[in-house]
């Protein structure tokens, strides 16, 4: 009987809670979210729109003038690196997307122009969109371009006498 009781018991597998690697080292502390003054953010932030990159000398005697550790300088200037590279993404899709909205208005309004007059343009543009919409707004389009000289000129031009 006690023979089965150990055999049972080296069967038994005893179950942890929790990630394997939890119970292995006493867990750390978090340290708090460190709080810079106006003053460190103001400076860092001139100091980045300077200079994205700092080398090691200059991180630590910008650390050592704003009163800030080494490490500090360092992580502000990474998390900073990371906004600005999101902020410009941002901006470029926001560009990209404006522009995109510019062709298409030129498109609608050369599609809405081409089927309200009859067609008098160029095969390849008529068929085409962008080259309808390009040409529609550019001087070599097939309307004359007038000269100052005659948008100015009250009375119509005079006609060779003979």
């Amino acid at each position: 009987m006690e023979s089965r009781r150990l055999a049972k018991e080296r069967l038994t597998v005893t179950r942890r809670i929790g990630h394997p690697y939890q119970n292995r080292t006493p867990p750390k502390r978090k340290k708090p979210r460190t709080s810079f003054s106006r003053l460190q953010i103001c400076e860092l932030e001139k100091r980045f729109h300077r200079q994205k990159y700092l080398a090691s000398a200059e991180r630590a005697s910008l650390a050592k003038a704003l009163k800030m550790t080494d490490a500090q300088v360092k992580t502000w200037f990474q998390n900073r690196r990371t906004k600005w590279r999101r902020q410009t993404a941002e901006e470029r899709e926001a560009e990209r997307q404006a522009a995109a909205r510019f062709v298409f208005n030129l498109q609608h309004e050369a599609m809405i122009k081409q089927l309200q007059e009859p067609s008098t343009g160029d095969a390849v543009c008529v068929h085409n969109s962008s080259l309808n919409a390009l040409q529609s707004i550019q001087p070599w389009s097939s309307e004359p371009m007038k000269t100052s000289a005659e948008e100015i000129s009250c009375s119509p031009p005079s006609s060779p006498s003979t």
